[in-house]
């Protein structure tokens, strides 16, 4: 489904990024992880077509952007770390520009919303305007936003910032399902206890680089610390390389 090949990019013609590879797979939710400034918020730019890479190419479904940009985003439901939304539109506005945007049938995509609306709490808020909202719940209008598109691949930037913890479930459970389906999902989070929960496969950047990939065991065996979570894994690797 996607495939990141030797990217070297990031902004003003300094890398940040250095020659990173890896794939998302249907079926499969990969966790993108790594400190703050490793490279992951520009990760995700690079796919989104925020940023353009200085080298190597992205593929979705074998498409680069470049070659059919509307196709290719159509492809992708983003939830961004901060929710972006426009004051003066409410809920149901959103969902509408959303539809118009992604020429999806206004009716059609409503009433598929419909069971979210309620598993998040939103369906009796449709006509409310973000300045209504607290920061977990126009986390979830993103969550809705992206679920409208009925993408092929969901690219999940730090979902887990304001949610409190059933939503927190709602949305795991929700990404299981659709994995289910034959989805795709990245997920750049540094919660590595929840993400060790539902990912298939971890990408650890460090430095703009991709410092291991695999399954959970797979990680294990590369650095020799059989049994060890995720979490300590990554604390004990980013300290051995900050001392080395």
């Amino acid at each position: 489904m996607l495939e990141v090949n030797q990217v070297t990019g990031g902004y003003f013609n300094l890398p940040v990024l250095k020659e990173i590879s890896f794939s998302v797979k249907k079926h499969e939710i990969v966790g993108l992880i790594g400190l703050n400034g490793a490279g992951k918020s520009t990760t995700i730019k690079e796919i989104i077509g925020f940023l353009h890479p200085y080298k190597g190419e992205i593929l979705l479904d074998g498409q680069k952007l470049q070659e059919d940009a509307v196709t290719y985003r159509k492809k992708i439901g983003y939830i961004p770390e901060t929710p972006m939304l426009y004051d003066e539109l409410t809920l149901r506005e959103h969902l509408e520009i959303i539809a118009m945007a992604y020429e999806k049938d206004l009716d059609q995509a409503l009433e598929r919303l419909a069971p979210y609306l309620q598993r998040f709490r939103l369906d009796q808020k449709l006509d409310w305007l973000p300045a209504e909202f607290s920061k977990g719940m126009k986390q979830k209008v993103m969550i809705l936003c992206a679920i409208l598109v009925d993408p092929d691949l969901y690219i999940v930037d730090e979902p887990f910032l304001g949610l409190d913890p059933l939503a927190i479930e709602d949305l795991l459970q929700f990404l299981l399902e659709e994995r289910k389906k034959g989805k795709g999902v990245l997920m750049s989070t540094h919660v590595l206890d929840t993400a060790e929960r539902v990912c298939d496969r971890y990408i650890l950047l460090h430095q703009g680089q991709v410092l291991a990939e695999g399954s959970l065991p797979d990680i294990q065996e590369q650095f020799q610390l059989p049994g060890q979570s995720l979490h300590d894994i990554y604390l004990r690797v980013t300290q051995e390389d900050q001392h080395a």
